[in-house]
């Protein structure tokens, strides 16, 4: 590692991850998801956690070749009966209030090659599984967040141009700590203006309450209703018990819920999706009454299909962001292969669940009361980018009349 000053760096990062991130409090649990490449990274999430009062934090183990090979050599059955201890401790966290960490640093391509059928099969397994610990995150039960670290085969598939391991990393790590605003002075006082200025902008879509979105961009025509009494957001959240966290780091967008039933056209990818240990590339989706009717991709399609087929949700939308162009993730020019920073730069939807809390007083409602009101319902979350500096939307009025939000790919 030669990156200057870069254990004090991953100091100020850990931190920000636990202050800003999730906001740990006295007496708190913590859940950290990590690879074991980020074993210096998590023993300082660690210390700083229980130095901000977290009573327990709880460490869970991941590793991009020992899933892999989980995979090929697990048949299909074992892997998607899942064990009701993995439920159990799940149920447990969620009553504890437990505030969860997911720092991501996987290859994009880990399973590339491996059985489509048997990792779609077990995805749909663990999302009916844990469905209970996604209601509760989805809902801001809990304080979450989602943040990355620089892995060997991720910098490579990012810096392929450069000459070694050490560059790649070091270069990744660059990109990832000025994503996060860690060479700031004060990055928890920039995490704090940045809630601030993407607030004041979804208060004015607020304000708007638009019927419906309308993008237009090449190769993409669609309209998006969304549903009476939507909320905007922006980069922070409130939880239960009334305790500011911040759901990703990096953040850029503000977002809301739409209308599931209401979604018509077409819409082209504008970025890579890493999903599922694959690269998706060039996705071309067709709408109507606001299911995916028609699904095309160069690269992936099939991967992409099974996604589609998981649930009756999963062909239906449930997050609507806006990203301007000239944000500085975009304006890096670097393409992540890595949806929390992909969707940073870019315009974006997602296929599947709706976030409960971007309906006014939707935390409070069941399931069945949210997908009455539009929110759609899904064992899976899948963004997928559409934005470039090409793209315009429309705000639709209830009157019919069309407000301009975007132009040229940044806010009118």
């Amino acid at each position: 590692m030669v990156l200057p000053n870069f254990n004090e760096l991953l100091n100020k990062y850990a931190y920000a991850i636990v202050k800003t991130g999730i906001n740990v409090q006295k007496g708190h649990t913590v859940i950290l998801q990590t690879d074991v490449d980020q074993a210096p990274l998590a023993r300082l999430i660690t210390k700083k956690a229980y130095e901000l009062g977290a009573k327990e934090v709880i460490v869970k183990w991941s590793d991009d070749i020992v899933n892999r090979e989980q995979f090929i050599g697990t048949p299909q059955d074992i892997l998607t009966d899942i064990p009701q201890y993995k439920i159990d401790e799940s149920l447990d966290m969620v009553a504890k209030g437990a505030s969860r960490i997911s720092l991501r640093s996987s290859d994009p391509d880990a399973l590339a090659g491996v059985d489509g059928e048997k990792v779609a099969a077990y995805q749909s397994a663990v999302g009916k599984a844990l469905s209970e610990q996604r209601k509760a995150t989805q809902a801001n039960k809990v304080s979450w967040v989602v943040a990355a670290a620089a892995g060997s085969k991720w910098a490579a598939k990012v810096f392929p141009d450069l000459a070694t391991e050490e560059e790649q990393v070091d270069a990744l790590w660059d990109a990832i700590f000025k994503a996060v605003h860690m060479y700031d002075a004060d990055p928890i006082a920039t995490w704090e203006q940045k809630d601030v200025t993407l607030n004041e902008k979804a208060d004015e879509l607020n304000k708007e309450q638009f019927v419906a979105l309308h993008y237009t961009a090449p190769g993409t025509d669609l309209t998006v209703g969304l549903p009476v009494n939507h909320r905007w957001e922006g980069a922070g959240s409130d939880n239960v018990r009334g305790e500011r966290f911040m759901a990703n780091m990096p953040t850029e967008e503000v977002f809301t819920a739409p209308d599931a039933n209401r979604v018509d056209g077409v819409v082209k990818s504008t970025k890579p999706l890493s999903y599922a240990g694959t690269t998706i590339l060039d996705m071309e989706f067709t709408f109507k009454d606001g299911k995916v009717v028609n699904v095309t991709a160069a690269e992936g399609e099939d991967v992409l299909k099974r996604l589609i087929e998981t649930d009756e949700g999963a062909a239906h939308l449930g997050e609507v962001a806006l990203v301007p162009d000239p944000s500085p993730i975009s304006q890096s020019g670097i393409t992540f292969y890595n949806t929390l920073f992909d969707e940073n730069a870019s315009n974006h939807l997602a296929l599947g669940s709706a976030y409960a809390f971007s309906l006014i007083g939707g935390t409070e409602m069941s399931e069945e009361e949210l997908k009455a009101a539009g929110l759609n319902r899904s064992t899976v979350h899948v963004d997928f980018m559409i934005g470039s500096k090409d793209m315009d939307i429309d705000g639709i009025r209830k009157d019919g009349s069309k407000v301009p939000v975007f132009r040229n790919g940044d806010w009118a």
